[in-house]
């Protein structure tokens, strides 16, 4: 008799693809949450696995805080144009316009917090029931408690204490009209698995994952990269270093290491002697130990 097994990388992508599906089956009219990050690429790419020979049935959507890296908004909208999908964008440049939130101030002001308004305006305004996002459980200890299905209320606040159970791969998608849910497909992905996923796939990445010389400042105990929207202090010196990015979000938060993976191959070895989370260089994440949970149960991604 004859066996057939799975390599562990296709059992994630089954996995994925399964849920993926169920979203498809479940919803009216989800969308993929698309930042330009490693996660959601990864996301889309499955998608297109998912649903082949068709396009991807759902927009993408993207929450632009305006303080993004050029080179995320530019890999962007080359993969649009190149998949034929539908983009929503988010601005959370209008929302400070039209008054719904307020800017911060200082020296540590970040966007971060302002996405919550943006999202969830963009999440009614296009009656969306379900926002596929690339969140996986070994990033952060608040993403640990998310289900694949993950139900928001009619306000879009998440309560981890109130979720639908997950019995033998059945998934709830069951809602009251104003609620929605966000779903996981890569919950139990790492990063390692996702870099060599990426580099069995030879899915297109942006350059930013690789190491390259850029001017940084030290700030938070990590290289953040010099910008139009840093101010810089009196102490601060602005250096060039070969450093390349673990995780991708606004420019003034995401703070970089110094490293010579210039390489997926380089990236598969450094990442596998990594002893931080790839978050560890994210500053909005060190605002206290329940920063990201705070921001989740608001209805952050």
């Amino acid at each position: 008799m004859s066996k057939y097994y799975l390599n562990y990388l296709d059992e994630l992508e089954s996995e994925a693809i399964y849920i993926l599906r169920e979203v498809y089956a479940q919803f009216q009219n989800p969308v993929i949450l698309f930042s330009g990050g490693k996660d959601s690429i990864l996301v889309t790419h499955l998608a297109k696995k998912a649903f082949y020979p068709s396009k991807i049935p759902f927009p993408l959507m993207h929450v632009d805080t305006g303080h993004n890296f050029p080179e995320t908004i530019q890999f962007r909208d080359d993969l649009i144009k190149e998949l034929g999908a539908q983009l929503i964008v988010g601005s959370v440049q209008e929302s400070i316009d039209t008054g719904r939130v307020a800017e911060e101030k200082g020296k540590n002001a970040t966007r971060n917090a302002l996405q919550i308004t943006t999202l969830l305006d963009a999440i009614e305004s296009n009656k969306i029931d379900c926002a596929i996002g690339g969140g996986r459980r070994d990033e952060e200890k608040a993403r640990a408690k998310e289900r694949f299905f993950s139900h928001r209320d009619d306000f879009g606040q998440w309560d981890p204490k109130n979720q639908r159970p997950e019995l033998w791969n059945l998934l709830n998608g069951k809602h009251f009209e104003g609620e929605h849910f966000r779903a996981f497909p890569i919950s139990n992905w790492t990063e390692m698995d996702v870099w060599n996923y990426i580099k069995r796939e030879d899915i297109k990445i942006p350059s930013l994952y690789l190491a390259h010389q850029r001017e940084v400042v030290w700030r938070s105990d990590t290289w953040i990269p010099v910008s139009e929207h840093l101010k810089l202090e009196e102490n601060e010196k602005i250096e060039t270093k070969r450093i390349r990015f673990r995780t991708l979000g606004d420019i003034t938060i995401t703070g970089g290491i110094e490293s010579e993976a210039d390489t997926l191959e380089k990236i598969a070895v450094e990442v596998a002697a990594m002893r931080m989370t790839e978050r560890g260089n994210r500053s909005d994440d060190k605002r206290s130990e329940t920063a990201m949970e705070d921001r989740k149960k608001q209805g952050y991604f």
